[in-house]
Protein backbone atom coordinates (compact mmCIF):
# COMPACT_ATOMS: atom_id res chain seq x y z
CA UNK A 1 0.00 0.00 0.00
CA UNK A 2 0.97 3.06 -0.94
CA UNK A 3 -0.70 5.54 1.81
CA UNK A 4 -2.37 3.57 4.50
CA UNK A 5 -5.17 5.17 7.19
CA UNK A 6 -4.09 6.06 10.56
CA UNK A 7 -6.24 3.69 12.08
CA UNK A 8 -4.05 0.66 10.77
CA UNK A 9 -0.70 2.08 13.26
CA UNK A 10 -0.90 1.95 17.05
CA UNK A 11 -0.41 4.17 19.36
CA UNK A 12 -0.08 8.22 18.67
CA UNK A 13 0.02 9.26 15.22
CA UNK A 14 3.63 11.31 13.92
CA UNK A 15 2.85 14.82 12.87
CA UNK A 16 2.97 14.88 9.17
CA UNK A 17 3.09 17.27 5.97
CA UNK A 18 0.04 19.67 4.89
CA UNK A 19 -0.08 17.39 1.47
CA UNK A 20 0.58 13.93 3.30
CA UNK A 21 -2.43 14.59 5.40
CA UNK A 22 -4.55 15.09 2.41
CA UNK A 23 -3.33 11.62 0.94
CA UNK A 24 -4.04 10.06 4.05
CA UNK A 25 -7.77 11.73 4.53
CA UNK A 26 -8.42 10.43 0.89
CA UNK A 27 -7.36 6.75 1.16
CA UNK A 28 -9.73 6.79 4.47
CA UNK A 29 -12.45 8.44 2.91
CA UNK A 30 -12.20 5.85 -0.13
CA UNK A 31 -11.85 2.98 2.75
CA UNK A 32 -15.53 4.42 3.74
CA UNK A 33 -17.64 4.59 0.58
CA UNK A 34 -15.99 0.63 0.51
CA UNK A 35 -16.79 -0.44 3.68
CA UNK A 36 -20.17 1.09 3.28
CA UNK A 37 -20.80 -0.74 -0.29
CA UNK A 38 -20.10 -4.01 1.39
CA UNK A 39 -22.07 -3.29 4.82
CA UNK A 40 -25.04 -3.16 2.29
CA UNK A 41 -23.88 -5.92 0.44
CA UNK A 42 -23.74 -7.80 3.59
CA UNK A 43 -27.39 -6.56 4.62
CA UNK A 44 -28.89 -7.79 1.88
CA UNK A 45 -27.80 -10.79 2.16
CA UNK A 46 -29.41 -11.24 5.45
CA UNK A 47 -32.68 -9.74 5.09
CA UNK A 48 -34.25 -11.33 2.27
CA UNK A 49 -34.49 -14.78 4.33
CA UNK A 50 -37.78 -15.01 7.55
CA UNK A 51 -57.72 -27.33 26.06
CA UNK A 52 -54.58 -25.84 23.61
CA UNK A 53 -51.04 -27.12 24.26
CA UNK A 54 -49.81 -23.64 26.23
CA UNK A 55 -52.74 -25.00 28.91
CA UNK A 56 -51.48 -28.22 29.62
CA UNK A 57 -50.72 -29.23 33.36
CA UNK A 58 -51.00 -32.84 33.82
CA UNK A 59 -50.96 -36.28 32.03
CA UNK A 60 -54.41 -36.12 31.50
CA UNK A 61 -54.57 -32.80 29.83
CA UNK A 62 -51.76 -33.94 27.65
CA UNK A 63 -53.72 -36.93 26.48
CA UNK A 64 -56.96 -35.12 25.95
CA UNK A 65 -54.83 -32.21 23.67
CA UNK A 66 -52.72 -34.96 21.49
CA UNK A 67 -56.55 -36.66 21.16
CA UNK A 68 -58.33 -33.69 19.96
CA UNK A 69 -56.59 -30.44 19.30
CA UNK A 70 -53.70 -32.02 17.67
CA UNK A 71 -55.49 -34.68 15.73
CA UNK A 72 -58.12 -32.65 14.70
CA UNK A 73 -55.54 -29.80 13.13
CA UNK A 74 -53.30 -32.41 11.80
CA UNK A 75 -55.51 -34.44 9.85
CA UNK A 76 -57.96 -31.28 8.89
CA UNK A 77 -59.63 -31.54 5.46
CA UNK A 78 -56.45 -34.10 4.70
CA UNK A 79 -53.29 -33.09 4.73
CA UNK A 80 -52.22 -36.62 3.80
CA UNK A 81 -51.87 -37.44 -0.55
CA UNK A 82 -50.57 -40.40 -1.98
CA UNK A 83 -48.34 -38.71 -4.25
CA UNK A 84 -44.47 -37.94 -4.03
CA UNK A 85 -44.29 -34.80 -1.88
CA UNK A 86 -41.01 -33.66 -4.00
CA UNK A 87 -43.01 -33.49 -7.02
CA UNK A 88 -44.93 -30.11 -6.08
CA UNK A 89 -46.49 -29.17 -9.05
CA UNK A 90 -48.72 -32.86 -9.78
CA UNK A 91 -49.40 -32.79 -6.10
CA UNK A 92 -53.28 -32.28 -4.99
CA UNK A 93 -52.37 -30.64 -1.70
CA UNK A 94 -50.87 -27.63 -3.97
CA UNK A 95 -54.82 -25.71 -3.48
CA UNK A 96 -53.70 -25.82 0.54
CA UNK A 97 -51.59 -23.12 2.17
CA UNK A 98 -49.30 -25.51 3.77
CA UNK A 99 -48.20 -28.91 2.80
CA UNK A 100 -47.16 -31.84 5.39
CA UNK A 101 -43.80 -33.43 4.80
CA UNK A 102 -44.22 -36.62 5.36
CA UNK A 103 -45.81 -38.13 9.15
CA UNK A 104 -45.32 -36.40 12.45
CA UNK A 105 -43.25 -37.96 15.36
CA UNK A 106 -44.02 -38.84 18.67
CA UNK A 107 -41.05 -39.09 21.04
CA UNK A 108 -40.25 -39.46 24.57
CA UNK A 109 -36.86 -39.21 27.01
CA UNK A 110 -37.39 -41.52 30.71
CA UNK A 111 -35.29 -41.82 33.40
CA UNK A 112 -34.23 -44.94 35.68
CA UNK A 113 -36.03 -45.91 38.70
CA UNK A 114 -33.42 -45.15 41.76
CA UNK A 115 -31.30 -42.64 40.11
CA UNK A 116 -31.99 -40.27 43.12
CA UNK A 117 -30.84 -40.56 46.67
CA UNK A 118 -33.48 -40.44 49.15
CA UNK A 119 -32.54 -40.20 52.76
CA UNK A 120 -32.00 -43.07 55.14
CA UNK A 121 -35.62 -41.93 57.11
CA UNK A 122 -37.47 -42.34 54.31
CA UNK A 123 -36.43 -44.86 52.63
CA UNK A 124 -38.85 -47.25 53.63
CA UNK A 125 -41.81 -44.99 52.61
CA UNK A 126 -40.36 -44.47 48.74
CA UNK A 127 -40.00 -47.73 46.38
CA UNK A 128 -39.60 -45.44 43.75
CA UNK A 129 -37.54 -42.27 42.76
CA UNK A 130 -36.82 -40.90 39.54
CA UNK A 131 -34.12 -37.91 39.14
CA UNK A 132 -34.10 -34.81 36.74
CA UNK A 133 -32.93 -36.40 33.22
CA UNK A 134 -29.50 -36.69 32.45
CA UNK A 135 -27.59 -38.88 29.56
CA UNK A 136 -26.05 -41.27 32.83
CA UNK A 137 -29.49 -41.23 34.06
CA UNK A 138 -31.66 -42.61 31.05
CA UNK A 139 -33.48 -45.48 31.04
CA UNK A 140 -32.86 -47.72 28.06
CA UNK A 141 -34.69 -50.52 28.17
CA UNK A 142 -37.70 -51.77 27.43
CA UNK A 143 -41.24 -51.34 28.90
CA UNK A 144 -45.25 -51.54 28.72
CA UNK A 145 -45.93 -53.79 26.09
CA UNK A 146 -42.13 -54.51 25.01
CA UNK A 147 -43.44 -54.47 20.86
CA UNK A 148 -43.09 -51.30 18.87
CA UNK A 149 -41.03 -48.23 18.89
CA UNK A 150 -42.87 -46.94 21.11
CA UNK A 151 -41.98 -49.89 24.07
CA UNK A 152 -38.59 -50.19 22.84
CA UNK A 153 -35.56 -47.62 22.88
CA UNK A 154 -34.38 -46.00 19.61
CA UNK A 155 -30.81 -45.13 19.93
CA UNK A 156 -30.10 -41.25 19.02
CA UNK A 157 -28.26 -40.46 15.37
CA UNK A 158 -24.52 -38.90 16.00
CA UNK A 159 -24.96 -35.91 14.10
CA UNK A 160 -28.32 -35.04 15.66
CA UNK A 161 -28.69 -31.53 17.76
CA UNK A 162 -29.74 -31.47 21.15
CA UNK A 163 -32.48 -29.55 22.71
CA UNK A 164 -32.33 -27.32 25.08
CA UNK A 165 -35.55 -26.82 27.42
CA UNK A 166 -36.45 -25.32 30.90
CA UNK A 167 -35.18 -28.27 33.00
CA UNK A 168 -32.84 -29.81 31.21
CA UNK A 169 -30.65 -30.38 27.49
CA UNK A 170 -32.09 -33.77 25.88
CA UNK A 171 -30.32 -35.56 23.34
CA UNK A 172 -32.07 -37.29 20.33
CA UNK A 173 -33.23 -40.64 20.05
CA UNK A 174 -35.51 -42.77 22.54
CA UNK A 175 -39.00 -44.19 22.40
CA UNK A 176 -40.13 -43.19 19.87
CA UNK A 177 -43.67 -43.68 16.92
CA UNK A 178 -44.76 -41.72 14.02
CA UNK A 179 -48.41 -41.08 13.03
CA UNK A 180 -50.74 -42.90 10.54
CA UNK A 181 -52.10 -40.64 7.36
CA UNK A 182 -55.52 -42.34 8.61
CA UNK A 183 -57.07 -40.07 11.60
CA UNK A 184 -58.76 -43.28 12.81
CA UNK A 185 -55.48 -44.95 13.07
CA UNK A 186 -53.61 -42.48 14.72
CA UNK A 187 -56.49 -41.85 17.43
CA UNK A 188 -56.68 -45.61 18.20
CA UNK A 189 -53.00 -45.31 18.39
CA UNK A 190 -52.85 -42.56 21.32
CA UNK A 191 -55.91 -44.41 23.28
CA UNK A 192 -53.87 -47.62 23.39
CA UNK A 193 -50.74 -45.41 24.73
CA UNK A 194 -53.13 -44.00 27.03
CA UNK A 195 -54.66 -47.28 28.29
CA UNK A 196 -51.25 -48.78 28.24
CA UNK A 197 -49.90 -45.75 30.26
CA UNK A 198 -47.11 -44.86 27.83
CA UNK A 199 -46.27 -42.05 30.15
CA UNK A 200 -45.08 -43.27 33.64
CA UNK A 201 -43.65 -41.70 36.35
CA UNK A 202 -40.04 -41.55 34.64
CA UNK A 203 -41.04 -39.39 32.08
CA UNK A 204 -39.21 -36.48 31.10
CA UNK A 205 -39.99 -35.10 28.07
CA UNK A 206 -42.40 -36.07 24.79
CA UNK A 207 -41.44 -34.06 21.90
CA UNK A 208 -43.93 -33.63 18.90
CA UNK A 209 -42.33 -32.95 15.81
CA UNK A 210 -43.69 -32.19 12.01
CA UNK A 211 -42.58 -30.21 9.16
CA UNK A 212 -44.56 -27.76 6.88
CA UNK A 213 -43.83 -26.31 3.51
CA UNK A 214 -45.70 -22.99 1.94
CA UNK A 215 -45.27 -22.94 -2.13
CA UNK A 216 -46.02 -19.86 -1.64
CA UNK A 217 -43.33 -17.97 -0.03
CA UNK A 218 -41.29 -20.78 -0.52
CA UNK A 219 -40.19 -21.37 3.17
CA UNK A 220 -40.49 -24.84 5.55
CA UNK A 221 -41.63 -24.67 8.77
CA UNK A 222 -39.76 -27.01 11.11
CA UNK A 223 -42.28 -27.60 14.53
CA UNK A 224 -41.51 -29.11 17.66
CA UNK A 225 -43.89 -29.26 20.40
CA UNK A 226 -42.43 -29.69 23.72
CA UNK A 227 -43.80 -31.09 27.25
CA UNK A 228 -41.26 -31.24 29.66
CA UNK A 229 -42.06 -33.54 32.83
CA UNK A 230 -39.89 -32.40 35.91
CA UNK A 231 -38.97 -34.21 38.78
CA UNK A 232 -41.08 -31.60 40.93
CA UNK A 233 -44.28 -32.90 39.17
CA UNK A 234 -46.47 -31.30 36.48
CA UNK A 235 -45.52 -30.13 33.05
CA UNK A 236 -44.06 -27.56 31.27
CA UNK A 237 -44.70 -26.81 27.55
CA UNK A 238 -42.44 -24.62 24.86
CA UNK A 239 -42.45 -25.00 21.18
CA UNK A 240 -40.23 -23.64 18.29
CA UNK A 241 -41.17 -22.71 15.10
CA UNK A 242 -38.35 -22.36 12.73
CA UNK A 243 -39.04 -20.87 9.24
CA UNK A 244 -35.97 -21.32 6.94
CA UNK A 245 -35.26 -21.22 2.99
CA UNK A 246 -34.27 -24.53 2.46
CA UNK A 247 -34.97 -24.21 -1.80
CA UNK A 248 -32.57 -20.83 -1.83
CA UNK A 249 -32.20 -20.39 -5.37
CA UNK A 250 -35.81 -20.31 -7.36
CA UNK A 251 -36.77 -17.28 -8.45
CA UNK A 252 -34.89 -14.06 -10.25
CA UNK A 253 -34.58 -12.30 -6.98
CA UNK A 254 -32.66 -15.36 -5.59
CA UNK A 255 -30.28 -15.18 -7.85
CA UNK A 256 -29.60 -11.60 -7.28
CA UNK A 257 -28.96 -12.79 -3.80
CA UNK A 258 -26.61 -15.59 -5.21
CA UNK A 259 -24.76 -12.35 -6.66
CA UNK A 260 -24.71 -10.36 -3.45
CA UNK A 261 -23.17 -13.81 -1.69
CA UNK A 262 -19.98 -13.72 -4.08
CA UNK A 263 -19.55 -9.96 -3.99
CA UNK A 264 -19.74 -10.96 -0.56
CA UNK A 265 -17.10 -13.51 -0.48
CA UNK A 266 -15.22 -10.94 -2.89
CA UNK A 267 -14.95 -8.42 -0.54
CA UNK A 268 -14.20 -10.55 2.28
CA UNK A 269 -10.77 -11.45 0.23
CA UNK A 270 -10.20 -7.80 -0.31
CA UNK A 271 -10.08 -7.17 3.05
CA UNK A 272 -8.64 -10.13 4.36
CA UNK A 273 -5.54 -9.71 2.03
CA UNK A 274 -5.31 -6.04 3.24
CA UNK A 275 -5.09 -6.47 6.96
CA UNK A 276 -2.59 -9.10 6.25
CA UNK A 277 -0.13 -6.43 4.55
CA UNK A 278 -0.99 -4.05 7.70
CA UNK A 279 0.21 -7.00 10.15
CA UNK A 280 2.93 -7.17 7.89
CA UNK A 281 3.70 -3.25 7.29
CA UNK A 282 3.35 -2.34 11.19
CA UNK A 283 4.08 -5.14 13.00
CA UNK A 284 3.30 -5.29 17.12
CA UNK A 285 2.08 -1.92 16.33
CA UNK A 286 -0.91 -3.19 14.36
CA UNK A 287 -2.39 -4.81 17.63
CA UNK A 288 -2.39 -1.13 19.40
CA UNK A 289 -5.60 0.12 17.82
CA UNK A 290 -8.73 -1.38 18.79
CA UNK A 291 -10.05 -0.72 15.61
CA UNK A 292 -7.75 -3.35 14.04
CA UNK A 293 -9.03 -6.07 16.20
CA UNK A 294 -12.54 -5.15 15.72
CA UNK A 295 -11.53 -5.68 11.85
CA UNK A 296 -10.44 -9.14 12.89
CA UNK A 297 -13.43 -10.36 14.85
CA UNK A 298 -15.34 -9.51 12.16
CA UNK A 299 -13.25 -11.03 9.51
CA UNK A 300 -13.01 -13.87 11.51
CA UNK A 301 -17.09 -14.04 12.11
CA UNK A 302 -17.52 -13.64 8.00
CA UNK A 303 -15.17 -16.55 7.83
CA UNK A 304 -17.61 -18.41 10.08
CA UNK A 305 -21.00 -17.40 8.30
CA UNK A 306 -19.57 -18.61 4.89
CA UNK A 307 -18.49 -21.99 6.30
CA UNK A 308 -22.05 -22.38 7.93
CA UNK A 309 -23.57 -21.04 4.98
CA UNK A 310 -21.36 -23.31 2.29
CA UNK A 311 -22.40 -26.44 5.17
CA UNK A 312 -26.04 -25.66 5.30
CA UNK A 313 -26.26 -25.33 1.20
CA UNK A 314 -23.85 -28.76 0.98
CA UNK A 315 -26.52 -30.75 3.30
CA UNK A 316 -29.53 -29.36 1.95
CA UNK A 317 -28.04 -30.64 -1.38
CA UNK A 318 -27.63 -34.01 -0.40
CA UNK A 319 -30.21 -34.78 2.54
CA UNK A 320 -33.50 -32.71 1.37
CA UNK A 321 -34.24 -34.85 -1.87
CA UNK A 322 -33.96 -37.86 0.63
CA UNK A 323 -36.55 -36.58 2.89
CA UNK A 324 -39.22 -35.67 0.40
CA UNK A 325 -39.13 -38.71 -1.20
CA UNK A 326 -39.80 -40.95 2.33
CA UNK A 327 -43.61 -40.18 2.44
CA UNK A 328 -44.39 -42.98 4.70
CA UNK A 329 -42.04 -41.80 7.47
CA UNK A 330 -40.98 -39.01 9.75
CA UNK A 331 -38.92 -36.15 7.83
CA UNK A 332 -35.96 -35.34 10.04
CA UNK A 333 -35.78 -31.42 8.76
CA UNK A 334 -35.03 -30.38 12.11
CA UNK A 335 -31.75 -30.73 11.69
CA UNK A 336 -31.57 -28.45 8.57
CA UNK A 337 -33.17 -25.75 10.56
CA UNK A 338 -31.13 -26.48 13.44
CA UNK A 339 -27.62 -25.33 10.89
CA UNK A 340 -29.53 -22.87 9.32
CA UNK A 341 -30.56 -20.97 12.78
CA UNK A 342 -27.20 -20.94 13.55
CA UNK A 343 -26.00 -19.43 10.54
CA UNK A 344 -28.66 -16.49 11.42
CA UNK A 345 -27.07 -16.26 14.51
CA UNK A 346 -23.53 -15.60 13.09
CA UNK A 347 -24.71 -13.30 10.62
CA UNK A 348 -26.58 -11.34 13.46
CA UNK A 349 -23.62 -10.79 14.91
CA UNK A 350 -21.63 -9.89 12.05
CA UNK A 351 -23.90 -7.04 10.84
CA UNK A 352 -24.08 -6.07 14.62
CA UNK A 353 -19.87 -5.40 14.45
CA UNK A 354 -20.13 -4.15 10.65
CA UNK A 355 -22.60 -1.52 12.09
CA UNK A 356 -20.17 -0.86 14.71
CA UNK A 357 -17.20 -0.60 12.64
CA UNK A 358 -18.87 2.38 11.21
CA UNK A 359 -17.28 4.51 14.25
CA UNK A 360 -14.25 4.57 13.07
CA UNK A 361 -15.17 6.99 10.21
CA UNK A 362 -17.16 8.94 12.35
CA UNK A 363 -14.50 11.93 12.98
CA UNK A 364 -16.11 13.83 9.96
CA UNK A 365 -19.08 14.67 12.23
CA UNK A 366 -18.29 17.30 15.16
CA UNK A 367 -20.91 15.71 17.47
CA UNK A 368 -19.45 12.08 16.93
CA UNK A 369 -15.92 12.76 17.27
CA UNK A 370 -17.22 14.74 21.11
CA UNK A 371 -18.98 11.25 21.54
CA UNK A 372 -16.33 9.44 20.55
CA UNK A 373 -13.76 11.29 22.51
CA UNK A 374 -16.15 11.67 25.71
CA UNK A 375 -16.13 7.71 25.99
CA UNK A 376 -12.62 7.50 25.31
CA UNK A 377 -11.40 9.74 28.13
CA UNK A 378 -14.11 8.34 30.36
CA UNK A 379 -13.57 4.53 30.13
CA UNK A 380 -11.04 4.55 33.11
CA UNK A 381 -13.64 5.95 35.31
CA UNK A 382 -16.68 3.97 33.83
CA UNK A 383 -14.63 0.50 34.63
CA UNK A 384 -13.59 1.33 37.84
CA UNK A 385 -17.54 2.81 38.67
CA UNK A 386 -18.97 -0.82 37.40
CA UNK A 387 -17.03 -2.51 39.80
CA UNK A 388 -18.95 -0.59 42.38
CA UNK A 389 -22.09 -0.75 40.99
CA UNK A 390 -22.28 -4.76 40.09
CA UNK A 391 -20.56 -5.50 43.73
CA UNK A 392 -23.73 -4.16 44.88
CA UNK A 393 -26.29 -4.83 42.39
CA UNK A 394 -25.20 -8.87 42.40
CA UNK A 395 -25.52 -8.57 45.85
CA UNK A 396 -28.71 -7.76 45.71
CA UNK A 397 -29.74 -10.07 43.46
CA UNK A 398 -28.54 -12.76 46.00
CA UNK A 399 -30.56 -11.43 48.52
CA UNK A 400 -33.48 -11.27 46.26
CA UNK A 401 -33.01 -14.51 45.11
CA UNK A 402 -32.41 -15.75 48.62
CA UNK A 403 -35.21 -14.35 50.14
CA UNK A 404 -38.34 -14.47 47.39
CA UNK A 405 -36.77 -17.26 45.09
CA UNK A 406 -39.61 -19.43 46.31
CA UNK A 407 -42.74 -17.56 46.18
CA UNK A 408 -41.72 -14.93 42.83
CA UNK A 409 -41.90 -16.15 39.97
CA UNK A 410 -38.92 -13.52 39.24
CA UNK A 411 -37.08 -14.18 41.44
CA UNK A 412 -37.13 -17.99 41.36
CA UNK A 413 -33.41 -18.01 39.68
CA UNK A 414 -30.26 -16.13 40.25
CA UNK A 415 -30.14 -15.17 36.90
CA UNK A 416 -33.83 -14.37 36.91
CA UNK A 417 -33.45 -11.86 39.53
CA UNK A 418 -30.50 -10.30 37.87
CA UNK A 419 -33.04 -9.50 34.96
CA UNK A 420 -36.16 -8.51 37.31
CA UNK A 421 -33.30 -5.84 39.02
CA UNK A 422 -32.51 -4.14 35.71
CA UNK A 423 -36.24 -4.54 34.97
CA UNK A 424 -37.00 -2.83 37.94
CA UNK A 425 -34.45 -0.25 37.40
CA UNK A 426 -36.30 0.47 34.06
CA UNK A 427 -39.78 1.01 35.98
CA UNK A 428 -41.14 -2.44 35.24
CA UNK A 429 -41.82 -4.31 38.74
CA UNK A 430 -44.07 -6.49 41.08
CA UNK A 431 -43.90 -4.92 44.26
CA UNK A 432 -47.34 -6.18 45.59
CA UNK A 433 -45.90 -9.74 45.03
CA UNK A 434 -42.48 -8.87 46.63
CA UNK A 435 -44.56 -7.37 49.58
CA UNK A 436 -46.91 -10.47 49.80
CA UNK A 437 -43.86 -13.08 49.60
CA UNK A 438 -42.28 -10.79 53.07
CA UNK A 439 -43.87 -7.88 54.32
CA UNK A 440 -40.62 -6.55 56.24
CA UNK A 441 -37.72 -7.44 53.99
CA UNK A 442 -39.58 -7.29 51.01
CA UNK A 443 -40.37 -3.32 51.29
CA UNK A 444 -36.96 -2.63 52.65
CA UNK A 445 -35.24 -4.46 49.85
CA UNK A 446 -37.26 -2.74 47.70
CA UNK A 447 -36.60 1.13 48.85
CA UNK A 448 -32.94 0.60 49.34
CA UNK A 449 -32.00 -1.36 46.02
CA UNK A 450 -34.02 1.90 44.75
CA UNK A 451 -32.16 4.19 46.96
CA UNK A 452 -28.71 3.08 46.24
CA UNK A 453 -28.97 1.27 42.43
CA UNK A 454 -31.39 3.99 40.99
CA UNK A 455 -30.61 7.54 42.89
CA UNK A 456 -26.97 6.98 44.05
CA UNK A 457 -25.42 5.08 41.56
CA UNK A 458 -27.08 5.89 37.81
CA UNK A 459 -26.52 9.80 39.09
CA UNK A 460 -22.71 8.91 39.58
CA UNK A 461 -23.01 7.26 36.14
CA UNK A 462 -24.29 10.15 34.21
CA UNK A 463 -21.98 12.78 36.29
CA UNK A 464 -18.93 10.65 34.86
CA UNK A 465 -20.33 10.88 31.79
CA UNK A 466 -21.84 14.40 31.74
CA UNK A 467 -18.30 15.70 33.43
CA UNK A 468 -15.84 14.40 30.82
CA UNK A 469 -18.48 15.87 27.96
CA UNK A 470 -17.95 19.20 29.38
CA UNK A 471 -14.21 19.12 29.10
CA UNK A 472 -14.23 17.63 25.96
CA UNK A 473 -16.68 20.26 24.56
CA UNK A 474 -14.55 22.72 26.16
CA UNK A 475 -11.62 21.68 24.64
CA UNK A 476 -13.65 21.66 21.26
CA UNK A 477 -14.77 24.98 21.45
CA UNK A 478 -10.93 26.42 21.73
CA UNK A 479 -9.64 24.68 18.68
CA UNK A 480 -8.62 21.47 20.54
CA UNK A 481 -10.04 19.35 17.93
CA UNK A 482 -8.18 15.77 16.14
CA UNK A 483 -6.85 17.46 12.93
CA UNK A 484 -7.65 14.51 11.12
CA UNK A 485 -11.66 15.32 9.90
CA UNK A 486 -12.99 14.18 6.59
CA UNK A 487 -15.58 16.62 7.51
CA UNK A 488 -13.03 19.09 6.69
CA UNK A 489 -12.16 17.72 3.21
CA UNK A 490 -15.48 17.02 1.79
CA UNK A 491 -16.06 20.36 2.38
CA UNK A 492 -13.34 22.00 0.59
CA UNK A 493 -14.21 19.93 -2.29
CA UNK A 494 -17.94 21.06 -1.86
CA UNK A 495 -16.42 24.24 -2.15
CA UNK A 496 -13.99 23.69 -5.10
CA UNK A 497 -17.19 22.71 -7.18
CA UNK A 498 -18.89 25.61 -6.16
CA UNK A 499 -15.90 28.07 -7.41
CA UNK A 500 -15.34 25.88 -10.76
CA UNK A 501 -19.40 26.57 -11.25
CA UNK A 502 -18.93 30.33 -10.41
CA UNK A 503 -21.46 30.28 -7.45
CA UNK A 504 -18.78 31.05 -4.89
CA UNK A 505 -16.47 33.42 -4.61
CA UNK A 506 -12.42 32.13 -5.34
CA UNK A 507 -10.62 30.52 -2.42
CA UNK A 508 -7.81 34.34 -2.78
CA UNK A 509 -10.92 36.57 -1.79
CA UNK A 510 -11.22 33.85 1.41
CA UNK A 511 -7.33 34.24 2.35
CA UNK A 512 -7.53 38.52 1.85
CA UNK A 513 -10.50 38.65 4.43
CA UNK A 514 -8.58 35.95 7.04
CA UNK A 515 -5.42 38.13 6.21
CA UNK A 516 -7.77 41.42 7.47
CA UNK A 517 -8.97 39.54 10.09
CA UNK A 518 -5.43 38.58 11.24
CA UNK A 519 -4.74 42.34 10.50
CA UNK A 520 -7.67 43.37 12.78
CA UNK A 521 -6.38 40.64 15.60
CA UNK A 522 -2.86 41.81 15.80
CA UNK A 523 -3.50 45.39 15.90
CA UNK A 524 -6.23 44.55 18.39
CA UNK A 525 -3.84 42.88 20.65
CA UNK A 526 -1.01 45.27 20.28
CA UNK A 527 -2.76 48.23 21.51
CA UNK A 528 -3.65 46.00 24.52
CA UNK A 529 -0.37 44.42 25.74
CA UNK A 530 1.58 46.63 23.83
CA UNK A 531 0.96 50.30 24.04
CA UNK A 532 3.50 52.63 26.31
CA UNK A 533 0.43 53.86 27.69
CA UNK A 534 -0.17 51.06 29.73
CA UNK A 535 2.45 51.13 32.53
CA UNK A 536 0.93 48.06 34.72
CA UNK A 537 2.38 45.00 33.85
CA UNK A 538 -0.14 42.82 34.47
CA UNK A 539 -3.20 42.38 31.87
CA UNK A 540 -6.18 39.93 32.70
CA UNK A 541 -7.49 38.11 29.51
CA UNK A 542 -10.94 37.26 29.27
CA UNK A 543 -11.91 34.36 27.59
CA UNK A 544 -13.73 35.54 24.02
CA UNK A 545 -9.22 37.48 24.50
CA UNK A 546 -7.92 33.95 25.42
CA UNK A 547 -9.66 32.44 22.34
CA UNK A 548 -8.70 35.07 19.79
CA UNK A 549 -5.27 34.60 20.94
CA UNK A 550 -5.75 30.96 20.59
CA UNK A 551 -7.23 31.07 16.95
CA UNK A 552 -4.56 34.18 15.99
CA UNK A 553 -1.17 31.35 17.13
CA UNK A 554 -3.10 28.81 15.15
CA UNK A 555 -3.52 31.29 12.17
CA UNK A 556 0.44 31.95 12.17
CA UNK A 557 0.91 28.29 12.70
CA UNK A 558 -0.65 27.72 9.23
CA UNK A 559 1.43 30.64 7.56
CA UNK A 560 4.55 29.15 8.92
CA UNK A 561 3.46 25.79 7.79
CA UNK A 562 2.60 27.09 4.00
CA UNK A 563 5.95 28.76 4.14
CA UNK A 564 7.75 25.76 5.14
CA UNK A 565 6.54 23.75 2.48
CA UNK A 566 7.32 26.51 0.01
CA UNK A 567 10.71 26.25 1.46
CA UNK A 568 10.70 22.49 0.98
CA UNK A 569 9.94 22.42 -2.85
CA UNK A 570 12.39 25.54 -3.78
CA UNK A 571 15.20 23.51 -2.12
CA UNK A 572 13.93 20.19 -3.62
CA UNK A 573 14.51 21.61 -6.99
CA UNK A 574 17.86 22.95 -6.18
CA UNK A 575 18.88 20.35 -5.68
CA UNK A 576 17.22 18.95 -8.73
CA UNK A 577 19.70 21.07 -10.55
CA UNK A 578 22.63 20.42 -8.88
CA UNK A 579 22.31 16.84 -9.99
Amino acid sequence: MAEASRWHRGGTPQHKPHYGREVEIRTTLQELLLYLIFLVNLCICKYTDRTNFKSIRSITDFWKFMEGPLLEGLYWDSWYNSEKLYDLKNSSRIYYENILLGVPRVRQLKVRNNTCKVYSSFQSLMSECYDRYTSGNEDLSEFGLKQDTEWTYSAPRTNSPWHWGFVGVYQNGGYMFTLSKLKSETKTKFINLRLNSWITRGTRVIFIDFSLYNANVNLFCIIRLVAEFPATGGILTSWQFYSVKLLRYVSYYDYFIASCEITFCIFLIVFTTQEIKNINEFKYAYFKSIWNWLELLLLALCFVAVFLNSYCIIQVFLLLGKLLKNTEEYSDFYFLAYWHIYYNNIIAITIFFAWIKIFKFISFNKTMSQLSSTLSRCIKDIVGFAIMFFIIFFAYAQLGFLVFGSQVDDFSTFHNSIFAQFRIVLGDFNFAGIQQANRILGPIYFITFIFFVFFVLLNMFLAIINDTYSEVKADYSIGRRPDFELGKMIKESYHNVLEKLNLRKPQKDEDKKNAERMKKWKARLEKKYYSTEIQDDYQPVTQQEFRELFLYAVELEKELHYVSLKLNRVMRKVSALQY
